[in-house]
């Protein structure tokens, strides 16, 4: 039986505030603690409610988080839970995603999760180990880690797989994905779609130079070290929505994190109807 729900969101305008005040008025009068992020302090009036500003650092466990926006936001939020093990819910505040797939029946889905009618989803994530701390506290990604070009100049990445050599590529980049990423910028690039709970990894080029080099996909358990070359001083790699540019001679290391992130799935809400209703998977263009 759920007792404390923590929502963080961002104030994102009138789309974001009446999501909110709709998922307050829900989840009201079942008297539960409901803690509140201090990005949305502006949108409603706190006094009701505990309020946080990383749940994490607070040492505060409720027992779920409702993420309010789309999937950015939801990125954001799993670094707020991080290794807690607290299961994320993401609430869409505006077009249907693939994190925040809680969209249409908004008031239903919060009704099932009150009543602990859903199911949980195990997400891996990738962590960049080498070098470690170039991005803060946390070097882990839910969707993906990305190697680029800082300038109009291509690279050539060379890439290890547990110390066997796979191949240089020549591109504008890679994108190395979890499965949750597939359908992110992996998806773009034309990489294969993966069920959220595999625990496999992706490399995807970036306008590769050779047009036989093809996506690949490969164990959750390799470890991928990569040596980066260009004409230029530095390379750019983002993990998520965080970004940073190293020089050349700095090498990278990414294996998978020792820890999977908790997502809610509600029934009527599961990824594959997120998938064929998004990409219109089945729909008629005649019509």
């Amino acid at each position: 039986m759920l007792k404390e729900i923590a929502i963080f969101g961002s104030d994102n305008g009138k789309n974001t505030t009446n999501c909110l005040i709709n998922i307050l008025s829900v989840l009201k009068p079942h008297n539960l603690n409901i803690l509140l992020h201090e990005n949305l302090a502006k949108i409603v009036d706190i006094a009701s409610y505990g309020l946080f500003r990383n749940l994490y650092k607070e040492n505060i466990i409720p027992d779920l988080v409702l993420s309010v926006g789309g999937d950015g936001t939801f990125l954001e939020t799993v670094l707020q839970v991080k290794d807690s093990g607290i299961p994320i819910a993401g609430v869409n505040a505006g077009r249907m995603g693939f994190l925040a797939n809680i969209h249409d029946d908004i008031t239903g889905s919060l009704e099932k999760i009150v009543r602990s009618e859903y199911t949980i989803i195990d997400r891996h994530l990738i962590e960049l180990t080498e070098p470690f701390g170039i991005l803060g506290s946390s070097n882990v990604a839910l969707n993906d880690i990305t190697i680029q070009k800082a300038d109009l100049n291509m690279i050539r990445v060379n890439v290890f797989v547990d110390d066997l050599y796979l191949n240089t590529y020549w591109a504008d980049g890679l994108i190395i994905s979890t499965a949750t990423g597939s359908t992110a910028y992996n998806m773009s690039t034309g990489g294969p779609i993966l069920s959220p709970a595999d625990e496999s990894i992706i490399i995807s080029p970036l306008s590769p130079h050779t047009l036989s080099v093809r996506p690949i996909v490969l164990p959750g358990t390799s470890r991928l070290r990569m040596k980066v070359e260009g004409r230029s001083a530095e390379y750019l790699v983002t993990c998520d929505f965080r970004s940073v540019r190293l020089p050349f001679f700095k090498e990278l290391v990414i294996s998978k994190a020792d820890y999977t992130i908790k997502t809610i799935n509600v029934e009527g809400q599961d990824f594959f109807s997120t998938l064929r209703n998004k990409l219109m998977w089945g729909a008629d263009r005649r019509n």
